[in-house]
């Protein structure tokens, strides 16, 4: 049995697991990644947790096959350079080459999105489909196509950066340096400050009591259990999110018609309290709305599992590339 470790390197958590050769996680620990510090203090928290892994999973470091990096950024998989990665400060740091050396193995890197991407491609919702774009919601927005098995990475391995898109012109400062980007609305990040927003504005909305009258506990689950509850102002603020979601989904499935769209990331796990109203939104303004088959919208399967088994499977990626 083959066995790999995958770590999901993410702009909130480090979420590391060893993968079997079925694609079964068999354990899975965690840190948070306390974005900001220099990346010696980032990586050597990766590698021990690479080490903890395989520890409590009862698997030999001498037995594991591969190691395998998601970055929320462009990863150059040739030099195993993290060219940039916004939500973590990052700027061209070698990432293979210094985890590398804490762990005593080759490491392969690529994007976290797409990862996650070919996770659920070749073990969740996409498999069996031919042509499958993912998008994951967290702290930014993350994508990754594939089409008929071969996972788009661009020329310089930055293609699909599909959360820096602008849906507004003008609009919120991301840490791109751009203006008015998807995922400072769509993310969990964007719909937390779309909420506060909403807050400032209304103090007398249900959110206040969701968070004890503390501003600062907003999260992204946060305007959906007020909507639920029958709040007026947070139903407007999910209304509002679900547009500039949908807006960008529209996007991308105009561009790439895939069989089938995966949504995963911590916002998914409202599951179809989520997505119903997205597919409706979808249905209205998307260019093949009137087509014999349309793109399916789905929740993914594989949770936050799909970048840590994708991970994992770097090295497949760049094995089909030789």
């Amino acid at each position: 049995m083959r066995y790999d470790i995958g770590i999901d390197l993410g702009g909130t958590n480090i979420v590391t697991g060893v993968v079997d050769g079925s694609g079964k996680i068999l354990k899975r620990v965690n840190k948070p990644t306390d974005a900001g510090r220099e990346p010696k203090h980032i990586i050597k928290d990766m590698a021990e947790l690479a080490l903890s892994a395989a520890e409590k999973a009862g698997v030999a470091m001498g037995d594991v096959g591969s190691v395998g990096v998601g970055v929320p950024g462009a990863a150059n998989a040739d030099t195993g350079i993290v060219e940039y990665a916004p939500n973590l400060y990052w700027r061209n740091v070698p990432l293979a080459e210094m985890l590398g050396a804490e762990i005593g193995m080759p490491v392969h890197i690529g994007n976290d999105a797409n990862a996650a991407a070919y996770g659920e491609y070749t073990s969740g919702a996409g498999k069996g489909h031919g042509s499958v774009v993912a998008i994951t919601l967290g702290t930014g927005i993350g994508g990754g196509a594939i089409e008929n098995g071969k996972l788009l990475t661009g020329f310089n391995h930055a293609a699909m950066e599909v959360g820096h898109m602008v849906i507004r012109r003008g609009g919120r400062a991301c840490a791109c340096g751009r203006l008015g980007c998807w995922e400072r609305y769509a993310s969990a990040t964007g719909l937390i400050i779309t909420t506060r927003s909403a807050m400032g504005d209304d103090k007398d909305t249900k959110l206040w009591e969701l968070v004890d009258g503390d501003i600062g506990k907003v999260e992204g689950r946060t305007a959906f259990d007020a909507m639920k509850a029958g709040d007026e102002t947070a139903k407007t603020v999910i209304a509002t999110y679900i547009d500039d979601l949908a807006c960008g989904v529209i996007n991308l499935i105009n561009i790439f018609q895939p069989d089938i769209l995966c949504v995963g990331g911590g916002v998914s796990e409202e599951g179809e309290t989520l997505l119903a109203p997205l597919r409706g939104k979808v249905m209205e303004e998307v260019f093949s709305k009137n087509s014999e088959k349309n793109t399916e919208i789905v929740r993914a399967k594989l949770g936050n599992g799909a970048g840590v088994i994708g991970a994992a499977h770097l090295y497949k990626i760049r094995e089909a590339d030789k």
